[in-house]
């Protein structure tokens, strides 16, 4: 793979979408643990944009579905993440957006969507998470909004006149949810019937991890597309990366999660990357923040052989 000319951090310190609160601290967390200094030592050109800050909307700030809360305050969000994403992704740039609960994908792919449109090209995602978020406004009974950005992207209807008018859809049959694990009965119904590429860790234990990917990577390749891939803290184990609100067990190794990242950085097809959901008032010692920024890194160019010791 050709590195990227240059890399951009975008901090999207969100957490409204979440019960919990401490996913604000994320992107400080991150810079913290080093990622531009991980980024630099791979000889690329890095640049932390700082923070986006939502905007104001019209849109309402209530909703029928009484559990649903911070609304206004999160089509706020979307629509700010959606245009730093249009925009750094315009100049050739490779954007890594330091979340934030994982609302904040509602923004950063409906905006890499623009951008794929606007350049001629089809957005492909790869989604990975131990959650499918596909619930709409109606369906979601907790009211967390980070449990509807899947449904929103791919233009589900139920979100009309409450998030940002969504400019371009992307196809449910042109993402992967990987390493799948917890999906609600509504939301499954909805996966089978709107095509959406499931591969739940069952799968991934029969198949193997690299050959589900490697198929995927595939058709992203052979559409012309680019990839956004979008990695939440609970793809992984949690006994490896305790630090996030909605632990499920049964995740993600620490080889499976690198394996996954050597096999996209070969590819060359990743054009963006989240990361999503790092709370860090859940963390020992910033041994999450430490991993996905090492996750990061294999994307961006990082070897297997270059791993250092480490102590916690």
């Amino acid at each position: 793979m050709n590195k990227p000319a240059k890399v951009k951090l975008i901090g999207v310190p969100m957490q409204c979408g979440a019960s919990r609160t401490g996913c604000i601290m994320g992107p400080d967390a991150y810079r913290t643990a080093g990622i531009l200094e991980a980024f630099s030592t791979l000889g690329l050109e890095v640049r932390d944009t700082g923070n986006v800050t939502p905007q104001p909307t019209q849109l309402p700030d209530a909703h029928p579905n009484p559990a649903v809360h911070h609304l206004g305050e999160t089509t706020g969000w979307i629509a700010a993440i959606s245009d730093a994403a249009c925009e750094h992704a315009a100049d050739e740039s490779f954007p890594v957006f330091l979340g934030g609960d994982h609302a904040m994908s509602a923004g950063t792919v409906s905006g890499m969507a623009r951008h794929a449109r606007k350049i001629g090209k089809r957005l492909f995602v790869l989604w990975l998470d131990a959650h499918s978020d596909f619930h709409t406004l109606d369906t979601t009974q907790s009211g967390n909004l980070h449990g509807t950005p899947v449904a929103y992207f791919t233009g589900m209807p139920g979100f009309s006149g409450y998030f940002p008018p969504l400019a371009n859809p992307v196809a449910p049959a042109d993402m992967l949810m990987l390493g799948i694990r917890s999906v609600d009965p509504a939301e499954h119904k909805r996966l089978l019937e709107a095509g959406v590429q499931v591969a739940d860790m069952r799968r991934v234990d029969e198949a193997g991890m690299a050959n589900i990917l490697k198929q995927f990577l595939g058709q992203v390749r052979q559409a012309g597309g680019i990839l956004h891939v979008s990695l939440d803290v609970d793809f992984l184990d949690p006994q490896i990366a305790p630090a996030v609100g909605t632990t499920v067990p049964g995740g993600t190794t620490y080889r499976e999660a690198h394996l996954v990242m050597e096999i996209l950085h070969d590819s060359g097809l990743a054009g963006s990357l989240d990361l999503a959901e790092l709370n860090p008032f859940l963390d020992e010692r910033g041994r999450t923040a430490s991993l996905m920024v090492d996750l990061a890194a294999s994307l961006l160019g990082k070897t297997v052989m270059d791993r250092p010791t480490r102590s916690y």
